[in-house]
């Protein structure tokens, strides 16, 4: 199963990625987006922020996909072995998208552990991509890039995976050096939209948070909007 949105008619349609195939070695193993803050699921918090956002969204985690059964996405591993990191996700969410959703040009990764993303996300990238007619878009706070939360052209895909099988190219920011990129940056204050549970500590930090945003959203006053 795909979630599914009407899509803004100023917005090209975008497919959502959520890559969880970390390994979560600072919290012991594990999966970091099935962690609980605020009594819901980290990812269950990154499902409500980028379902509204984009034109379906999908998994890439590796094993198991039945441990995510619960939130009805298809799931999706990479096809590069080794663990390569986030852009063999990414690759596997390009291929994924050009043989099930043809009609579709860009997709979006975000990162499984992120519980505050921008609701404007995709909207703000788009926009600064169509602006600087840039091939790629990422995400900044402050003075922080985060390069795994990004616009992606379908069209690189065989780019990429001669990168990542021929080149053995890991490191994301090499990869977007390649061409134009778009940057967009949000502010780091009062939350940081881009925060990121990769401690047992950032769990406690990450309770405090989301206890901030859900008062933000309730009072119409959501920082990451």
């Amino acid at each position: 199963m795909v979630t599914t949105r009407t899509p803004a008619t100023s917005i090209p349609s975008t497919l959502g990625v959520l890559l969880a195939g970390g390994l979560a070695r600072r919290m012991g193993g594990g999966d970091k987006p099935m962690r609980t803050i605020g009594g819901r699921t980290i990812l269950e918090r990154v499902i409500a922020r980028l379902s509204p956002q984009c034109d379906g969204l999908i998994l890439n985690a590796n094993g198991d996909p039945a441990r995510f059964a619960a939130f009805g996405l298809q799931v999706i591993s990479d096809d590069v072995p080794g663990f390569p990191g986030p852009l063999a996700g990414i690759l596997a969410a390009l291929d994924w998208t050009a043989a099930n959703r043809p009609e579709i040009e860009w997709v979006l990764s975000a990162a499984g552990d992120c519980p505050f993303l921008p609701r404007d996300l995709v909207a703000r990238l788009h926009e600064a991509r169509a602006r600087g007619n840039a091939q790629l878009a990422v995400a900044a706070s402050g003075d922080q890039s985060h390069p795994v939360i990004g616009l992606w052209r379908v069209a690189l895909r065989h780019e990429l995976r001669h990168a990542l099988v021929v080149e053995d190219l890991r490191k994301i920011d090499r990869w977007t050096a390649r061409y134009p990129l778009a940057t967009v940056t949000w502010p780091a204050e009062p939350l940081d939209p881009f925060f990121n549970a990769n401690t047992v500590e950032d769990i406690a930090e990450a309770e405090r948070l989301a206890a901030l945003d859900d008062a933000q959203a309730a009072s119409g006053t959501d920082q990451a909007s």
